[in-house]
C-alpha cells in the first residue's frame, strides 16, 4: 500500500495533485507547524500576464503554531473581492465557467478553521479532477505528533500499513533511500512534468495555483495533465 502526505495547502499547483493521485491513501498533515511564509495560505494566480498572489487572511495565534488550531479572517466583503478577482483575471479563459464555479464552491464554504476549509478544498478540486484516492489527517493518528520529521512518517507508515511512502521531490534533501529500506519501507519521489497549456497571449508561466489549470482546460485535458509525472527510486 502506497502512503503520501503533505500539508493542506490553498489551491496547490498541479504537482500536489498528482501526489495524491498516485496513492492509496493521502494524509493531510494538518497538526504540522504553520509557516507564515509558506503556501498554506496563499498562492499564484495569472492576472494580466502575470503571477499576482492569491491568499487567506489568517488570524495569527500565538497560543499555537499548529495549522488545525488557525483560523481565517475572512469578511464576507474580501470574498467578494477575491471572486471578482478571478472573475477579471479568468472571463475570458476557455472553460472559465466551470472553474468559476469551483472557485465559488470553495470560497463560499463558510468553515471559519483554516485546516477544515482547506480540506474542504482539496476534496472539491479532487472530485472535479476525478481523483479518487481517500484522505485522512494525521491527526487522526493518536500520538503521531511525538515523533519528528522522518520518524513521524515512519510511524505512519506502521499505523496504516503502508509499505511505499511517496513524496514530493523537495523532500529529497530530508528522506534517505537506505533510512526507509531499513525499516522495509519503499520511499519513492514524484518528479512532475508540469506540461504546459495555452494561457491566452504571452509566454506560459508555470507552478501557479490548480485554478489557472483548471481555467484553461477541460477535464480530460486536465486527466492526461495528471499522469504526467514519474518517479526517482533509491
Amino acid at each position: 500500500m502506497t502512503l503520501a502526505a503533505n500539508q493542506p495547502y490553498f489551491l496547490p499547483y498541479l504537482a500536489y495533485w498528482q501526489l495524491i493521485r498516485c496513492a492509496d491513501l493521502f494524509l493531510l498533515a494538518d497538526d504540522y507547524a504553520y509557516i507564515r511564509s509558506g503556501w498554506v495560505n496563499r498562492n499564484f494566480i495569472l492576472v494580466n500576464g502575470k503571477p499576482q498572489y492569491f491568499r487567506l487572511e489568517v488570524l495569527s495565534n500565538p497560543e499555537s503554531r499548529l495549522i488545525r488550531d488557525r483560523l481565517l479572517m475572512e469578511h464576507p466583503d474580501k470574498l467578494r473581492k477575491k471572486l471578482r478577482t478571478l472573475q477579471m483575471a479568468y472571463h475570458k479563459a476557455p472553460c472559465f465557467e466551470e472553474g468559476y464555479a469551483l472557485a465559488e464552491r470553495i470560497l463560499r464554504y463558510p468553515e471559519r478553521n483554516l485546516a477544515l476549509f482547506l480540506e474542504h478544498s482539496i476534496r472539491e478540486v479532487c472530485a472535479y479532477l476525478d481523483i479518487r484516492t481517500p484522505i485522512g489527517r494525521t491527526s487522526d493518528l493518536p500520538g503521531n505528533d511525538r515523533f519528528k520529521r522522518e520518524e513521524r512518517v515512519y510511524d505512519q507508515c506502521r499505523r496504516v500499513g503502508a509499505d511505499t511512502y511517496v513524496n514530493a521531490i523537495g523532500g529529497q534533501a530530508l528522506y534517505h533511500f537506505d533510512e526507509f529500506a531499513a525499516r522495509g519501507i519503499r520511499l519513492r519521489f514524484i518528479k512532475s512534468g508540469l506540461p504546459h497549456y495555452p494561457q491566452g497571449k504571452g509566454p506560459f508561466v508555470e507552478r501557479l495555483s490548480i485554478l489557472d489549470a483548471i481555467m484553461f482546460n477541460p477535464r480530460e485535458q486536465l486527466t492526461e495533465m495528471l499522469d504526467d509525472y514519474t518517479f526517482i527510486d533509491g
